[in-house]
């Protein structure tokens, strides 16, 4: 059997960018990911929460152990990380509304997928909550491009459109100059020239059948900034035989700050100026400590966040370094030998939804690129403020100092849901 293949390129790319130049952008933080989100339908209110709730849920549970998967694999190098388990769940999500047998069940129980209908319902009604968030900027995109001459069934590119909100552009893959240069110039226009490329002319090639490319752009102001003018070089232990110098910012403010003793760690959350989005520090104790926290990252992660939605903020000094890192990730072996999704990548794949002709992915890669730094807005006013405790025996906290001085894993959410994950050693 002749297989075609299916490149999905998740790549994290700016949105809409022509309103930012990257030396004037006062965002504090401005991050770039990879794969996407879309839809349209009609179904009652009911049914639309319902969907919702369920595609919700499930894109968490995989983000968990997307992000203990990953992370597995990395935490030997010494290397920065940034990765959008969301906008793989996603895009892996898009392919699998055209695959049929026993390929969409394995898509269904890795991603943790409701129906399809429920699907499409749920997704379109996520994004369109996520590209209408206020006072941050959230926005996706995504392109489909088919090979010049290859037959895509009618209900497939349908369902692209009106549930994902794609795009759609024939290309001829033969040309594989000409069309990386295509896929290309839509990815800098979408980012406002921040990456550049996401495919080279060697990716592509005459049995190619599709190319699916999918961006997401945030950009989202602290609730309080940093004065840059508190900003000092401090140490930032690497390793325990290694110390930088690093740029680190400083704050004196109220924040949710909770203790994890059984778990070593230390867990902060910074809101953004829409108080739904937030991200949350995770240090572990000890210097060498990160590689036994992402090893049981889904309990520390829900531990942390069970005992930050139940305190008080409380003042803390807080010292945060500065940073900015990108990560290019092949995917493909880690879905398909370490998260259960092997049949997808293989010639028994079945995408009889998307074409007649047999096709199985090729790649899966994921672009990031995030900046962290000490501008932001103030306009949102620090969750908590009006609370009053019950007992007049109640007396403030002492403020604590948290130095963020040695590796950490930096944890951006909307409303619960992890929409990246970021992995900072220096």
């Amino acid at each position: 059997m002749f297989v075609r293949r299916l490149v999905l390129h998740s790549t994290c790319l700016t949105l809409e960018g022509n309103e930012f130049s990257m030396d004037k952008m006062c965002a504090l933080q401005k991050t770039l990911l990879a794969f996407c989100l879309f839809a349209s339908a009609m179904a009652s209110p009911i049914e639309t929460d319902v969907a919702l709730q369920a595609v919700a849920q499930g894109a968490q549970l995989f983000s968990v152990n997307f992000i203990k998967t990953v992370g597995a694999e990395q935490k030997e190098q010494e290397n920065n990380l940034i990765s959008s388990p969301l906008s793989a769940h996603i895009a892996l999500s898009m392919a699998s509304e055209g695959a049929a047998g026993t390929t969409e069940a394995q898509f269904r129980e890795v991603l943790n997928l409701p129906s399809k209908s429920q699907s499409l319902i749920g997704f379109q009604n996520l994004i369109g909550i996520l590209n209408n968030v206020e006072n941050v900027t959230l926005k996706l995109a995504n392109k489909l491009f088919i090979g010049e001459g290859f037959p895509v069934k009618s209900q497939y590119k349908q369902d692209l459109q009106t549930y994902y909100y794609s795009d759609i552009a024939s290309v001829d893959f033969s040309q594989n100059v000409n069309a990386a240069n295509i896929i290309n110039t839509w990815c800098k226009e979408k980012t406002n020239n921040r990456i550049e490329s996401i495919v080279e002319p060697g990716d592509l090639s005459p049995s190619l059948a599709l190319v699916l490319a999918n961006a997401v752009y945030f950009k989202g102001n602290w609730a309080n900034q940093f004065d840059p003018k508190a900003t000092t070089d401090r140490p930032f232990h690497v390793n325990a035989n290694t110390v930088k110098q690093v740029p680190t910012m400083y704050r004196k403010g109220n924040y949710k700050y909770v203790e994890l003793p059984e778990h070593k760690a230390k867990c902060i959350e910074l809101p953004y100026a829409n108080s739904e989005i937030s991200m949350v520090i995770v240090l572990p104790d000890e210097v060498d400590g990160l590689g036994a926290l992402i090893n049981n990252l889904e309990q520390v992660s829900t531990e942390c966040n069970v005992r930050l939605a139940r305190s008080y903020e409380r003042e803390v000094k807080l010292y945060l370094p500065k940073f900015k890192t990108e990560s290019t990730l092949n995917l493909g072996d880690t879905l398909s030998k370490k998260l259960g999704l092997p049949e997808p990548f293989s010639n028994s794949a079945n995408f009889n939804g998307i074409s007649d002709v047999p096709v199985k992915i090729d790649k899966v890669i994921q672009k990031a690129f995030i900046e962290v730094n000490e501008e932001g807005s103030e306009a949102a006013a620090v969750t908590g403020a009006s609370v009053r405790p019950l007992s007049s025996m109640w007396k403030p906290l002492e403020p604590i100092t948290l130095e963020v001085k040695h590796p950490f894993l930096a944890i951006v959410k909307y409303n619960g849901l992890t929409l990246f994950i970021t992995k900072i050693v220096w």
